[in-house]
């Protein structure tokens, strides 16, 4: 649990009681490259960190077609929603969620229950001002995604990506990544060829 100690003492700092109570709530769990981690209408009662791998979030549209939310991996230009593998608003409403995971590439997570975050949260106030984080690193992604969708055109959400998360584009299947950037395979094409 080494890059997740390291990665949450960027936030808060634990000391070593608080570091294992914390830690005695996680579980490793291995994933495989295909597998559907959660479908959309099932509740998410657990927060997964992504240590090592690549997932996504997608959601079906009324024609079928799936759209990608989210990309979740673990490098050094990863932010916390990139980290962790939730439908946040279904996990904290304990509601039916709006999106599919699936696995791009063999990953370990590891994985807390609903009741052992909020176990954590009565019991370690720091751990309450990371879930605070959390959820403003949470709402801050949608938010600057909902704008970017309507005030950048194609060729400046492609030059972020590239800027923010160059590596995924030989790791991540092109469709999946023009889904993400809400454009069509054949323009992400094009705009590879033009500006890499």
């Amino acid at each position: 649990m080494q890059t997740y100690k390291s990665f949450i003492h960027k936030y808060i700092s634990l000391n070593i009681i608080e570091w294992t109570l914390f830690s005695s709530k996680h579980k490793v769990s291995h994933h495989k490259k295909g597998e559907i981690l959660h479908h959309a209408g099932d509740i998410f009662t657990h927060l997964r960190f992504i240590n090592y791998g690549i997932a996504r979030a997608y959601i079906i549209d009324e024609k079928g077609k799936d759209h990608t939310w989210s990309i979740y991996f673990n490098d050094e230009n990863a932010q916390m929603t990139n980290l962790f593998l939730v439908d946040y608003h279904s996990f904290i409403h304990q509601c039916a969620a709006d999106i599919h995971i699936e696995i791009l590439e063999d990953c370990e997570l590891l994985t807390i229950g609903y009741d052992d975050v909020h176990f954590l949260y009565k019991n370690l106030k720091k751990w309450e001002r990371f879930g605070r984080m959390m959820s403003e690193s949470a709402y801050t992604y949608t938010h600057n995604y909902i704008v970017d969708r309507m005030t950048k055109n194609a060729t400046q959400r492609f030059q972020e990506f590239m800027r923010d998360t160059p590596y995924l584009m030989d790791k991540v299947p092109q469709y999946h990544i023009a889904t993400l950037l809400s454009i069509t395979p054949q323009s992400l094409s094009r705009l590879k060829k033009r500006l890499t």
